[in-house]
């Protein structure tokens, strides 16, 4: 029987066995996906016993996302992209890291719309942490022709700009609103709407009429900035799918099969988050 587990400290938020079991079940596979705490100082000594301890590889939250990147013998693009790994999986003796939220948001936008890169248009980002990183990337790699960033702290912005190159700007926070006028989608990956707590207050009329306006915050599921955008009449993206769509590669390294992202786990994974 194969096993995988996700890690983290505290760990009993995660919803990722709950994800990961409904595939290994509905896929009919002999498996078994845990979650397990693990203290900064037990770390290293977790991820080399992985393999002795029967474990395909795991998921990794916080906070132990750099100190896996940095524990890897191999990194994919994605984990170099954000500095920072999620995913992990053995590979003849070695460990292999990846990021795989880049994937996780992309593949939710593309499926929801496809015609989502309009004319090559710019795009939108609110934040400039890891998860800024990820989505940066995907952008980055679908070819999009500016992708501008606003934070609150300018320097982390432009240190974005140093890390990608030139289609990367970074922008003046009081700006986010006036300078997203033309953007194909807009993006908030701060924590502003957690469990219903602030707000990235957006001016949603001076955006374009065709604008996505996405939120990676999923608890609640329909933050007060997607709510606005809906109120607006423009399309809007989640985070849950993101959340659905980022474990799909990591269940197919460990499981050897590519799951889907359908409505019933969308539905089971929603009906667990507090509105």
């Amino acid at each position: 029987m194969k096993k995988a587990c996700v890690i983290g400290w505290p760990i009993e938020q995660s919803r990722s066995p709950l994800i990961h079991n409904y595939w290994i079940k509905t896929l009919g596979l002999s498996g078994l996906y845990t979650k397990e705490a693990v203290e900064p100082a037990a770390l290293e000594t977790f991820i080399r016993s992985l393999e002795k301890n029967g474990y395909a590889g795991c998921n990794v939250t916080v906070p132990h996302k750099e100190a896996v990147f940095a524990l890897a013998d191999t990194r994919h693009a994605s984990a170099n992209a954000v500095g920072a790994a999620n995913t992990i999986w053995h590979d003849r003796g070695k460990i292999v890291a990846a990021n795989t939220d880049t994937y996780g948001y992309m593949a939710y936008l593309e499926a929801r719309y496809p015609n989502w890169n309009r004319s090559a248009a710019p795009v939108s980002i609110l934040g400039a942490g890891g998860s800024a990183r990820a989505i940066i990337f995907g952008f980055l790699k679908a070819g999009v022709s500016e992708v501008r960033v606003f934070n609150r702290s300018p320097g982390r912005a432009i240190e974005l700009v140093r890390h990608f190159g030139g289609r990367v700007k970074a922008l003046d926070w009081d700006d986010r609103s006036s300078a997203s006028s033309d953007v194909a989608v807009l993006v908030n990956t701060t924590t502003l709407g957690m469990k219903g707590a602030g707000d990235p207050g957006i001016d949603l009329k001076q955006l374009h009429a065709d604008c996505i306006v996405s939120d990676i915050v999923y608890v609640p599921l329909e933050t007060a900035l997607l709510k606005q955008a809906k109120a607006q009449g423009l399309r809007t993206l989640d985070g849950l799918g993101m959340l659905l769509h980022q474990a799909v590669p990591a269940f197919e390294a460990w499981f050897g099969v590519k799951p889907d992202v359908n409505d019933e786990l969308y539905r089971l994974i929603a009906e667990t988050i507090e509105v």
